[in-house]
């Protein structure tokens, strides 16, 4: 068969065209590049997996968005919103007024307490007065470290920043550390580990709202009303059809989270 000359040429044009777009994800997702178990942690192949994954996946499917994860480091991780590396936060970002500042939160997607753990056998009272001049170490940049520096830095504690919530834990079980101050969830998964079994908790500590926040959410660039009102979307219908309590319950995290509001 013979093809005319207008065919192939408009037949090439749009290959060309095709080869020159590339297939972006509808909204991508930053995550903080460091392990964050049970929210967000990468498996054996290098996959992303995790509590706060399945939601994301669950959140962009019921909106009808493909969504993909971009890495980065934490304490830079609202600068690369900002400069639209991605489209939106999703790190277990607590929302504080101070943040709010910045960038715009979706609804609280998930709440959990913020505890203190240290060496088994010692005793439990993790009062800032009682803390004074232990070490106690937090992931810098976190709604932790603004607590620790408010109530605990004044009566004395040493804090000692971290840039990964892996590396307070491990100068914690090798000693370095008294005290580690961190979400309770994330805590609990090093508790249950092999380097874990040194430390047990020690309690949640009070809730301060204007530092701790009422939970996490989404966190989205300022000139981003779309992208908002499609993750709050997504994060009411999978609190009101119970999406987010059997992905609570496939992560046994049942009582651990606190769920969106219906």
């Amino acid at each position: 068969m013979k093809l005319s000359t207008k065919y192939i040429l408009s037949a090439f044009t749009a290959f060309t065209l095709a080869q020159a777009v590339p297939a972006f994800a509808d909204i991508k997702m930053g995550v903080a590049a460091e392990p964050y178990a049970p929210f967000t942690s990468k498996d054996a192949s290098g996959k992303w997996v995790g509590w706060e994954v399945d939601f994301m996946n669950a959140v962009c499917a019921d909106i009808g968005e493909k969504c993909s994860i971009e890495e980065v480091a934490w304490d830079g991780i609202i600068p690369a919103l900002q400069a639209k590396k991605f489209d939106a936060i999703m790190s277990s970002m607590s929302i504080t007024p101070e943040r709010a500042k910045t960038i715009n939160f979706s609804s609280m997607y998930y709440n959990s307490l913020a505890v203190i753990i240290g060496a088994k056998g010692a005793d439990k009272d993790f009062s800032p007065e009682h803390l004074k001049g232990k070490n106690v170490g937090v992931q810098v940049s976190t709604t932790h470290a603004a607590y620790l520096a408010k109530y605990y830095e004044p009566k004395g504690a040493v804090v000692k920043t971290y840039a990964t919530q892996d590396e307070a834990n491990a100068d914690l079980a090798a000693g370095r550390l008294d005290y580690v101050m961190a979400d309770g969830v994330a805590l609990d998964a090093f508790l249950t580990s092999d380097q874990g079994v040194c430390c047990e908790q020690k309690g949640a500590v009070p809730i301060d709202i204007d530092i701790l926040g009422p939970g996490v959410g989404f966190g989205i660039r300022k000139d981003d009303a779309d992208t908002l009102t499609k993750l709050n979307k997504g994060i009411a219908d999978l609190a009101a059809n119970g999406t987010f309590e059997k992905i609570t319950a496939t992560w046994k995290l049942q009582g651990k989270v606190e769920s969106p509001k219906k």
